[in-house]
């Protein structure tokens, strides 16, 4: 009985932890706090760069329209020094040639009209001339329109290279999901394309009713920035391990003291 009531009188609280753990788990909170510092840091930087991009393109779109780039400058053009840029071409439309790529607007499901509009000097751009709904397709004679002089305005865009969102263009079975520039001038057979398309303006539209004619004027201005969100969400668990570490600290101690 003596030996039964020495046991639960016994101390059973928890033995100290080695150095060694100690300090294993002190390295392990710091790379996880530098981690949760480093990632909430850069979502700061991502913050500035969004407010950046969205004043750069503000400004652009709203600018007067400058022609085009023309052929020489083609080389130089990026999405950082040419990105909607508001801006005007005048050329023929080669309506035969035109591509009809499968898109999502507030008008819809239904496709944006690529059609080549050749140039003075012989190039070519593309100009997504607006949306159409699947009616507008169905409309569409067999009989090809002539080609047709014309003057666009609208923004700059450079070419969206590759396949839609889980989706790959068809050239073969004429399905596309992307504005690749470049894929669809090999499959129309067009030559010397510029490396941008033109988003026409609602100006630019024949009409405003999608299920007849191109509706123009749908380029999406507006860009999600939750980055200072993610950036207060990081470096609110980078505290908490700071609070963690405290009471881990304050816990040890204590029970060092019990020994």
């Amino acid at each position: 009985m003596a030996a039964v009531k020495d046991i639960s009188t016994r101390d059973t609280s928890r033995n100290p932890r080695s150095k060694t753990t100690l300090v294993i788990l002190g390295l392990v909170a710091a790379a996880v706090f530098a981690g949760l510092c480093a990632l909430g840091t850069w979502q700061v930087q991502r913050l500035a760069w969004k407010r950046a991009l969205i004043a750069q393109v503000d400004q652009r779109a709203h600018a007067p329209a400058t022609p085009a780039p023309a052929r020489n400058e083609w080389p130089g053009l990026t999405s950082d020094n040419a990105e909607y840029r508001h801006v005007a071409a005048s050329g023929t439309y080669q309506f035969d040639r035109q591509t009809l790529v499968q898109a999502a607007t507030e008008l819809g499901s239904g496709y944006w009209v690529m059609t080549p509009l050749q140039l003075p000097d012989g190039g070519t751009v593309l100009v997504n001339r607006g949306f159409v709904l699947p009616e507008w397709r169905k409309s569409q004679t067999s009989t090809a329109q002539p080609p047709a002089e014309a003057r666009v305005t609208g923004l700059l865009r450079m070419g969206e290279p590759g396949s839609g969102f889980l989706r790959n263009n068809d050239p073969a079975s004429n399905l596309w999901y992307s504005r690749d520039l470049q894929a669809i001038a090999a499959a129309r057979g067009l030559t010397d394309v510029a490396p941008y398309f033109i988003d026409a303006d609602a100006a630019s539209s024949a009409g405003r009713d999608p299920a007849r004619e191109p509706v123009g004027g749908l380029t999406v201005l507006t860009f999600p920035n939750n980055h200072l969100v993610y950036a207060i969400t990081w470096y609110a668990l980078a505290l908490m391990v700071i609070v963690g570490v405290v009471i881990f600290v304050r816990e040890e101690k204590r029970g060092r003291r019990k020994i």
